[in-house]
């Protein structure tokens, strides 16, 4: 198959990934679409996806408020969780399986750890009329003193 070939089939891919979780697949869409879901699974910050959309063409491929409108489209179609680590920063997550994070403070970097790998023994009570959504878990590290 020749890459234009495969670049279509991605193309076509992402189109039907969207059409699927009931967004439109536009050009803008299917933009972030390649970045996000081309390869592995990712975590990353609005401005993160900014900047490297901005960096393989030169100029600003589209604007950031469009890129936040997006994600933000995205994370209610359920094709990506949003994650907030520290107070002002929020991540995204391509993975949105159920699993756990390690966060490194020192680079702000996230990783996965699989919900296997951690066991959750107890729960509090919760209150009359409520039921646990999920339970997130971010395991920060930092280099020994």
């Amino acid at each position: 198959m020749s890459t234009e070939q495969a670049s279509n089939t991605s193309e076509t891919d992402y189109a039907s990934r969207l059409i699927s979780a009931g967004l439109r697949p536009t050009r803008q869409r299917l933009m972030i679409c390649e970045w996000m879901f081309g390869g592995e699974d990712k975590h990353f910050t609005a401005e993160d996806l900014y900047s490297e959309l901005k960096s393989e063409s030169g100029q600003p491929a589209l604007s950031l408020a469009t890129i936040y409108n997006t994600l933000k489209g995205f994370t209610e179609a359920g094709l990506l969780s949003k994650l907030s680590v520290d107070s002002g920063k929020l991540y995204y997550d391509t993975n949105t399986s159920h699993h756990y994070h390690l966060y490194e403070d020192e680079h702000c970097q996230l990783s996965d750890v699989k919900a296997q790998d951690i066991k959750i023994l107890g729960l509090p009570d919760i209150k009359a009329g409520y039921e646990i959504d999920r339970i997130d878990v971010i395991i920060r590290t930092k280099p020994k003193a």
